[in-house]
């Protein structure tokens, strides 16, 4: 592990809670197919982009235990994951890199719902992600141009248009205060393209329920011990490829 964890045995705030809080879509929206500079918002049925690579060390039950177990973060105390509930494709692992891209490039590979961290020496770290579903799909190339721990929510206008209630949350009114019921978790990663903001994220989730579904709008939902795993190891300006 890259960091220091304390596990703790108080009581955590229900997973109802948590869950109502990752129905809230954390990123941007548009119509079903827009195109601006190499950013394109679409989507595909799902397709196989590459062959599954075998894991180097498949993790075992105690390690997942620590993996997956409760972790205070920022005076926050993150809840442990059944991870005994997932399904093991989706537990971060390192594997033989797929995806032919330099090390400290992040590919995500959409239709299989995995996320690559392409490291030096022919692995990369992979992880299960949930991503958009139909219409909110975002594909291209672009840079982590800002990281950000336990980040505000500011949900662009447009969602704040389809959806009133938000308002309270609008960039106007400031956001959503950081915690464990804000849709980004316990972390943001920021992608911009050609040095534009997308509006599309790498972030946490309450939610472990979502890793493999197309769900969020547009965004790539890791679990919070994920995203703080992902974040301790990618720094500002890493290269991100994002494919359908």
């Amino acid at each position: 592990m890259s960091f220091d964890r304390h596990l703790s045995r108080r009581s955590f705030l229900s997973f109802s809670a948590l869950t109502a809080a990752s129905a809230l879509t954390g990123c941007a929206s548009s119509a079903n197919t827009v195109t601006s500079g190499d950013t394109t918002i679409i989507y595909r049925s799902p397709m196989r982009l590459f062959q599954s690579p075998a894991a180097s060390s498949v993790p075992s039950g105690p390690e997942l235990a620590v993996m997956y177990g409760p972790v205070e973060d920022g005076g926050f105390l993150i809840p442990a994951v059944p991870y005994e509930q997932i399904d093991p494709r989706y537990y971060r692992q390192r594997v033989v890199d797929p995806t032919g891209q330099p090390p400290g490039t992040i590919v995500v590979d959409t239709p299989s719902r995995f996320l690559y961290l392409v490291q030096a020496d022919g692995m990369a770290m992979r992880y299960g992600v949930g991503i958009g579903r139909e219409g909110f799909a975002w594909q291209g190339s672009g840079v982590i141009q800002w990281r950000q721990k336990w980040p505000r929510w500011k949900p662009p206008n447009e969602m704040v248009a389809r959806q009133p209630e938000l308002v309270k949350y609008s960039i106007d009114n400031g956001g959503m205060e950081p915690g464990l019921k804000n849709p980004l978790g316990a972390r943001a990663l920021y992608i911009f393209s050609n040095g534009e903001d997308t509006l599309y994220r790498l972030h946490g989730n309450p939610d472990w329920r979502s890793i493999g579904k197309a769900v969020s709008s547009g965004c790539v939902r890791l679990m919070n011990q994920d995203i703080i795993d992902l974040y301790d190891r990618v720094p500002t300006k890493a290269p991100i490829v994002v494919l359908q």
